[in-house]
């Protein structure tokens, strides 16, 4: 058995004076701090591949620059999966009673601290050396190909892909993190520039600078914390010219083994994250995970049923599409999303506060390989009522609380920010039918006084 007991996520972006490892230790003491635990506890770390610093023995050079002395420390890398094969890794680790607390992070400044041609060349690497890269393609260039292949298969058009891009932008509005802030429609998507066709630009994920990083223990460090029920691999090819039949990918074996090892079936779970390193990776893997029909992913984003407010919430922090992607860090912010909605007192990043399912399932993606996780959400203390949480400034994210210092007090300053106020605490809008919301409303406008008052920027 073990538990997530703390994560921690920076935002996503430019982060101009920012090395890998700073962005690294800054997502590890957010989520050390979140668990309520000191450095000195932590005695295992498993830490992701980074393109920008790829030094051979990075695990321990993260340790070092970060100050501890883990009794374990080990490196992965499995693309995309690699967020989620250290998740399963850790979880064994403490299952086995190897370690107590496994710090898992990854994170990089690959926006800032590597140039196109670079990012290029590096990971253009994944490819047959003798019968892909010489042909020259990209990463875009191959998921293109899968796309084509889909579309023709499923009868798929470009304009169902760019529901899934729509949809994480909608969904990374809500969310202060995040890379991008502007609106997109389906119009926007298909007028994008093309990349490798039938992608476009906005059907693909940003490069950003961030990092991300959680915690797994053995036991609960807090009255609060989401259990690890089942994890699960599937490794079918490398290639994309040695890969099966697109019905035949690894995300629908995993799930299966993962569903097994948790004990639960796909209409257990209530809310999803899934990786999204473009719309069509999006699109295949809700439908290998048996989110929707073969063909019918689209459709569902369309009635609003994988909307913050539909049946099963996805990627409600906006996904690799829109909330970044910083390499291994970005994969890793859909595991911290799904923690934060689960357990809304979680401190670790700037996303509102949501109520959770009981159920939640993840899977991270490369071409070749699927892993998926089930996740049992305990929220313990946390069936406080909104108006308890409300009181402790606690709650408010370090990000709101230095533009809130920065730009002062005043009444401006305060109507500007009371709406990201409202959804920090859980608050709903005002509405005259319901009393209780006006005067939830009226506490968190005192709240947010009483913090620019005295000056009480804790977090």
């Amino acid at each position: 058995m073990s538990f997530i007991t703390g994560v921690g996520l920076t935002s996503f972006g430019k982060h101009e004076a920012s090395s890998s490892l700073d962005l690294m230790s800054q997502a590890a003491q957010l989520a050390i701090s979140d668990a309520g635990l000191k450095r000195g506890e932590i005695d295992g770390v498993l830490c992701g591949y980074s393109t920008v610093s790829p030094h051979i023995m990075l695990a321990t050079v993260f340790a070092e620059h970060f100050g501890i002395k883990p009794a374990y420390a080990h490196a992965v890398q499995v693309g995309g999966a690699t967020g989620l094969a250290m998740t399963m890794l850790a979880h064994h680790l403490v299952e086995a009673g190897i370690v107590k607390h496994v710090l898992v992070v990854g994170g990089e400044n690959r926006l800032t601290g590597q140039s196109r041609d670079a990012s290029i060349l590096a990971l253009a690497q994944v490819g047959h050396p003798d019968y892909e890269v010489p042909l020259g393609p990209t990463i875009p260039a191959y998921y293109g190909l899968v796309a084509s292949r889909y579309m023709h298969e499923y009868g798929v058009t470009q304009e169902d892909l760019a529901e899934f891009a729509v949809l994480m932008r909608a969904h990374a509005l809500t969310h202060p993190g995040a890379q991008f802030h502007d609106a997109i429609s389906v119009a926007d998507v298909m007028a994008s520039k093309p990349v490798a066709m039938p992608l476009k630009l906005l059907d693909c994920c940003p490069v950003s600078d961030g990092g991300a990083a959680f915690v797994i223990s053995r036991e609960r460090t807090g009255p609060a914390g989401v259990r690890v029920r089942g994890c699960a691999q599937a490794h079918t090819h490398q290639h994309i010219t040695a890969a099966p039949a697109l019905s035949e990918l690894g995300a629908e074996m995993a799930i299966a083994k993962a569903k097994q090892a948790a004990g639960v079936a796909i209409s257990d779970v209530r809310y999803a994250a899934v990786y999204d390193s473009f719309t069509i990776t999006l699109a295949m893997l809700l439908e290998d995970l048996g989110l929707a029909g073969r063909g019918e992913a689209a459709a569902r984003v369309r009635s609003g049923h994988f909307g913050r407010d539909g049946a099963m919430p996805l990627n409600t922090h906006g996904g690799l599409l829109s909330y970044g992607h910083c390499g291994v860090g970005g994969a890793m912010a859909h595991l911290v999303e799904t923690v934060r909605y689960a357990m809304p007192r979680s401190r670790c990043c700037t996303a509102p506060a949501a109520y959770g399912p009981r159920m939640s399932a993840c899977s991270w993606s490369r071409c070749d390989e699927r892993k998926t996780d089930g996740l049992d959400h305990r929220r313990g203390s946390d069936r406080l009522s909104r108006l308890r949480r409300l009181r402790r400034p606690a709650i408010f994210p370090p990000q709101l609380l230095r533009r809130l210092r920065r730009e002062g007090s005043g009444g401006e300053a305060r109507q500007r920010h009371r709406h990201s106020l409202r959804h920090l605490a859980g608050v709903p809008r005002r509405d005259t039918r319901n009393p209780g919301a006006c005067s939830l409303q009226h506490r968190a406008r005192r709240c947010l006084r009483r913090l620019s008052l005295d000056g009480a920027w804790r977090q």
